[in-house]
């Protein structure tokens, strides 16, 4: 162990020296500072991440859980800020955070290059707007951040032999069953390897996604949701919808996914007294990074990663 450990130290000492992670690390800085930008012009609200939390996205697969016990109080890690953000809409109209979350992913996950055990997520969440509203937004949100970041680090780009495709609007729309039965499980991958541009799958089934998502009303098992994907194979971008917000239909949504009230007790009782209808989406900042300079995985774009089974400092 000591000797991995070691190990380990001795590549980060070498990468963080490197001219490599100084192009990636102003590139990283200047997709930060392009996003506040965006959403600051668009009179958002930036609030305070979460941390920990006597509740938590739960998700929809497994991880392991990450607790403590403070002075007997039961806190998990953020996951993500999906209940906090919709229930900060009670003061706010529209919000963002710079979200650190931590998913502590199964080992499979290290393999696909897309997935770390803690990131940055760019949580948005309007009150009142339906999903065209927040995938206009976001489509408008990655012109602007490419858009600028091509103006402001030219030079890193080169460095990389990256040259960015600024889309045109709207992105190509896919129905998530469609596809699934034309491609198989795999769809959405085939579809980012193939496509040049970034697009959207819409209407994803009620159990392939968590219980907060809202179902239409004339479409029983389908929700108003959508992911985008980035083209060149580089996978999921963004995820979001509109969200339940009526107290029974949120506790039949629970019970469907083999859920409890209990687990969400603490959010139950927010909504029992009255939520807002919002919409919004999260966008993991690492991945956008990977996507911009065009690395094949995504440990390699991040100063400090916490690598699925691998030892990080």
């Amino acid at each position: 162990m000591e000797a991995i450990e070691k190990s380990g130290i001795d590549e980060l000492y070498n990468k963080l020296k490197s001219k490599e992670m100084q192009h990636l690390m102003k590139i990283h800085s200047e997709i930060r500072k392009a996003l506040h930008l965006f959403f600051t012009k668009k009179m958002f609200y930036e609030i305070s991440p979460v941390i920990v939390a006597p509740i938590t996205d739960p998700l929809n697969h497994p991880v392991y859980k990450a607790s403590v016990d403070y002075y007997g109080f039961p806190y998990g890690l953020t996951q993500s800020m999906i209940f906090h953000k919709q229930i900060a809409l009670l003061s706010y109209d529209k919000v963002f955070i710079f979200s650190p979350n931590v998913r502590l992913e199964p080992v499979e996950r290290g393999s696909t290059g897309r997935h770390l055990a803690e990131f940055t997520q760019v949580d948005i969440e309007m009150k009142d707007v339906t999903r065209e509203h927040v995938m206009d937004l976001a489509e408008d949100m990655f012109i602007y951040t490419t858009k600028e970041v091509s103006e402001t680090c030219k030079e890193d780009l080169e460095y990389f032999g990256r040259k960015l495709q600024i889309p045109g609007k709207p992105f190509r729309r896919y129905s998530y069953i469609d596809e699934k039965n034309r491609y198989g499980n795999d769809f959405d991958m085939i579809l980012s390897k193939k496509e040049k541009n970034p697009f959207w799958i819409v209407d994803i089934p009620l159990m392939e996604r968590e219980f907060y998502d809202r179902e239409y009303e004339n479409k029983e098992g389908i929700l108003v949701d959508m992911d985008m994907y980035y083209p060149e194979g580089f996978g999921e971008a963004i995820s979001g919808g509109e969200r339940e917000y009526e107290y029974d239909k949120i506790l039949t949504r629970i019970s469907k996914k083999g859920q409890t009230e209990e687990q969400f007790k603490y959010y139950l009782e927010f909504a029992k007294k009255g939520l807002p209808r919002t919409a919004g989406f999260g966008i993991g900042v690492e991945r956008l990074t990977r996507y911009i300079t065009g690395f094949d995985r995504i440990e390699e774009v991040v100063p400090f990663p916490r690598i699925i089974n691998k030892f990080s400092f």
